[in-house]
């Protein structure tokens, strides 16, 4: 048991995707207290926002089979073409996921109002009830913008670097 966490604990690639992803998380937490004077902790499990730790963690593991494996092993391509879905992902499904949450958001809360400000009849309050029931409020911080991205992918790339040739 102690060798496989000792294996655990020795494998560079392992760790410099774990190490991105914890200090991706936690600059998510910290910039978002930055911009919004408020603690939100679900910032250190959530997907969204600056910077995108996905990215931080793939593109880690990739530079980190590129130092210790080589730019031809099956480490490093398997890495980089993880690298490029994800990054593809978070930029595109994602962030259209997002836009799609946030309009269907508003156009909930836009009947909530309308409903407070004109009335409905009974047949309306039953539909806009059960329309709130099947969909709860979502998750509008789910993708990133192209900067989220590449500030993600400058911190993985550095702290591979950084463990690679400092601590490793």
């Amino acid at each position: 048991m102690t060798d496989k966490i000792a294996f655990l604990f020795s494998n560079q690639i392992l760790n410099a995707g774990l190490l991105s992803w914890i200090m991706a998380q936690v600059i998510k937490l910290i910039y978002y207290y930055i911009r919004n004077k408020e603690i939100r902790l679900e910032r250190l499990k959530g997907a969204g926002g600056m910077p995108s730790a996905h990215t931080a963690t793939t593109c880690a593991m990739a530079v980190t089979a590129l130092l210790t494996c080589g730019y031809q092993s099956a480490e490093f391509a398997i890495a980089c073409i993880l690298t490029v879905i994800v990054i593809y992902d978070a930029t595109g499904v994602r962030w259209e996921a997002s836009l799609h949450a946030r309009a269907l958001n508003l156009l909930i809360d836009e009947l909530d109002e309308e409903a407070k400000t004109n009335g409905e009849s009974g047949e309306h309050r039953v539909l806009r009830r059960q329309l709130r029931d099947q969909i709860p409020e979502l998750n509008e911080s789910l993708g990133h913008r192209p900067i989220e991205v590449c500030f993600g992918a400058a911190l993985g790339i550095l702290l591979a670097l950084l463990l690679h040739f400092f601590v490793m």
